[in-house]
């Protein structure tokens, strides 16, 4: 309950007293007011793309009900919508959080969480519009604290300019740390910006800020050294990493938006990392080590979450979920208490082993979904060179036993432009999507709905795969046209990743510091929302990176020698460099042996 009024900085009026959270219009479900006055201090989720898509991510409703329970006012803003952009900035209104309409520079911290690399440019959208100085270095002293964190901060070079500082792994132990150590150190009129961030990150391992380390440029481009600057500071940058999973409690009371998003349910994480090594995966390396939930934590949160939003479906979160070690336990139990209630339960990131003809019997007689999977590949050769293991006569299995049971519909997710990839790679994939519509007819009488989503393989940093060269553009037409000349049956779609967008992908995955200048131009020059295909101007980005005579293929088509100093080098991760190494010696021995048998 509020005591004191608020003011909306959008409108300079004083806000009624509100009992609850639904008393007030505008407000979701399940959202959280609180007294700015009353509170640690002040912190702003800044998502960087659309609220349909920010509030479909687990990790801001986790982060969002950690910091309201850990005292401080913990609020949401999202990327606007051009046309919304331009009514704040024609009317002088500053981006502002959707709980009391506080402006973000007004904020103590603002927190991006960056999920995938092609939303970079609205970082800076919303760090503009909020009325925060676009560049770090610009910031004054008590001036909002910028930090960022999750898959995108681990080569955090091209928002170096941009961000305050980067909290690697874990956010849940990490994220009240640096509020707090921040907020201790507020109004202090001895210490300087830089001081305080020099605090934080000696304080810490896991706290990376850039203005503390330089890039030191060799004559051919490539980096000679990353020098810090001052030695208060780690010389590198460890992940923080949560140890029981049970031990951080899973949001139980989520927020309930008032319009459709992309994933309209509840979503329990029941394991942290994956029992598997896939060499192209950058979340199995990142995400370790393996933790899990127990069944009963699990089932109760669900349970709690189902009370507190009346969704009727519930999705079961992991990187492999049915390697979760009690996974016919978990469905089991969940099936018995939630079906009776007509609330579905969905199994994203499934494996497909032996387990996977139980998944159906499993879930009983609830309503049916697609059966979505991910072969990555089809051939034998080519899953011994990605190290994915997987059997064919499982996932035909399975797929059978799903028909037999009610599914009508599969979805698998296969990459191309992998290292060493040949036209039965390709071939092999529109034959296993066609195997499976033919099995629905064998079991149904009809041939199953097949989609086979084909994304463009990206290099990423901290994987085996980080010194190989992305596939170029031309290559990836060709492949894109020969997968859909291969396609014979009707009920069998294939889609296809856009290439442009794959191939920025490349460029801001695998760049270094001097790249951010391309993104901060195309941005002024109007790259708005780049991972929605009715706003992205891949014209634009590829005329910025000529103006600016950038050698994008230097960054994302070069194959790298394994001795090169990477932008990303000085961000450690589980296991280290010298495994990855290793891995990519072992993947070239294979890749030679795959040659030859051609």
């Amino acid at each position: 309950m509020l005591n004191t009024p608020l003011k909306d900085y959008v409108t300079g009026r004083i806000l009624p007293t509100i009992q609850t959270p639904a008393q007030y219009i505008g407000g979701e479900l399940n959202t959280v007011r609180k007294d700015h006055s009353t509170v640690k201090g002040t912190l702003c989720m800044a998502f960087p793309d659309t609220y349909a898509l920010g509030m479909s991510h687990h990790g801001l409703q986790v982060l969002y009900s950690l910091m309201n329970a850990h005292g401080w006012a913990c609020e949401r803003s999202f990327t606007p919508l051009p046309d919304f952009e331009k009514a704040l900035r024609e009317h002088e209104v500053p981006l502002y959080s959707l709980e009391t309409f506080t402006p973000l520079n007004k904020f103590d911290v603002i927190g991006f969480s960056l999920q995938y690399e092609i939303g970079y440019s609205n970082v800076l959208t919303m760090l503009d519009l909020g009325g925060i100085p676009l560049h770090a270095e610009d910031r004054s002293s008590d001036d909002t604290l910028v930090i960022a964190g999750g898959p995108g901060a681990q080569n955090p070079e091209l928002l170096a300019p941009f961000i305050d500082l980067f909290v690697i792994g874990d956010g849940e132990p990490s994220l009240p740390i640096v509020c707090d150590l921040w907020a201790e150190m507020k109004g202090d009129p001895t210490l300087s910006r830089e001081d305080k961030l020099a605090r934080i990150a000696g304080a810490v391992d896991w706290a990376y800020v850039p203005r503390f380390y330089d890039m030191i440029y060799a004559e051919d481009g490539t980096i000679a050294e990353i020098r810090r600057t001052r030695d208060d500071v780690p010389a590198s940058i460890k992940p923080c990493v949560i140890q029981g999973l049970d031990d951080i409690p899973l949001p139980t009371a989520p927020i309930v938006p008032f319009v459709e998003t992309a994933h309209d349910r509840i979503a329990i994480e029941i394991m942290r990392g994956c029992p598997w090594q896939c060499r192209f995966c950058q979340s199995t390396v990142i995400k370790r080590p393996l933790r899990y939930r127990t069944v009963e934590t699990i089932v109760n949160a669900a349970l709690e979450s189902y009370k507190n939003t009346g969704y009727d479906e519930i999705s079961l979160l992991s990187l492999s979920t049915s390697d979760y070690p009690k996974f016919e336990e978990l469905v089991t139990r969940m099936s018995e208490v939630f079906t009776p209630l007509g609330v579905k339960i969905s199994l994203p990131s499934l494996r497909i082993t032996e387990t996977l003809k139980k998944i159906p019997a499993l879930l009983q007689e609830g309503r049916r979904g697609g059966l979505t999977l991910a072969p990555e590949v089809a051939r034998d050769d080519m899953r011994e060179q990605i190290r994915k293991p997987i059997d064919n006569k499982d996932l035909y299995d399975g797929a059978a036993e799903a028909f037999r049971r009610g599914w009508r519909k599969v979805k698998l997710y296969f990459m191309c432009g992998l290292p060493g990839e040949r036209p039965a790679d390709l071939d092999g994939i529109v034959e296993m999507a066609e195997t499976i519509a033919r099995i629905g007819k064998d079991v149904t009488g009809r041939y199953a709905e097949v989609t086979a989503s084909v994304s463009n393989f990206v290099p990423k940093p901290h994987t085996p795969y980080q010194w190989n060269g992305m596939m170029d553009r031309d290559y990836f037409h060709w492949a894109h046209r020969y997968l859909r000349q291969q396609v014979r049956l009707k009920s069998v779609t294939l889609k296809c990743h856009s290439i442009e967008t794959s191939l920025l992908e490349g460029i801001l995955t695998r760049g270094d510091r001097r790249v951010a200048a391309a993104l901060e131009e195309a941005w002024r020059r109007g790259a708005r929302l780049d991972a929605w295909s009715e706003h992205f101007n891949p014209r634009l980005w590829w005329s910025v990176f000529d103006d600016l005579g950038m050698d994008v293929p230097f960054y994302s088509q070069r194959t790298r020698p394994v001795e090169e100093v990477l932008p990303w080098d000085h961000i450690h991760v589980k296991k280290g460099r010298e495994y990855l190494a290793k891995e990519q010696g072992r993947s070239i021995v294979q890749l030679t042996a795959m040659a030859g048998a051609v």
